[in-house]
């Protein structure tokens, strides 16, 4: 599990197995026990959520825009795209 970033206590992170096909481009956000999963590609947005509300929510996805490029190369250096 990539620690890929770490901002206002959550962490931003990658599962080492991401599927076969792999998924377009996201990252996986945990803060206590509330974990989401956030789309980079084709649009950043929330796939799902459990347990984080719809203000912290957004709080992620502006943390996500700010550090857009620093994920997605993150995901093509572990994952050879």
């Amino acid at each position: 599990m990539p620690v890929i970033l770490r901002r206002d206590g959550y962490t931003f992170f990658f599962y080492s197995n991401e599927g076969d096909p792999r998924e377009p481009i996201h990252v996986h956000v945990r803060r206590g026990g509330a974990e989401a999963k956030i789309w980079l590609e084709p649009t950043i947005g929330v796939a799902e959520s459990k347990g984080f509300n719809s203000r912290e929510q957004s709080a992620i996805l502006r943390i996500v825009i700010v550090h857009r490029i620093l994920i997605e190369k993150a995901w093509r250096d572990y994952f050879g795209e």
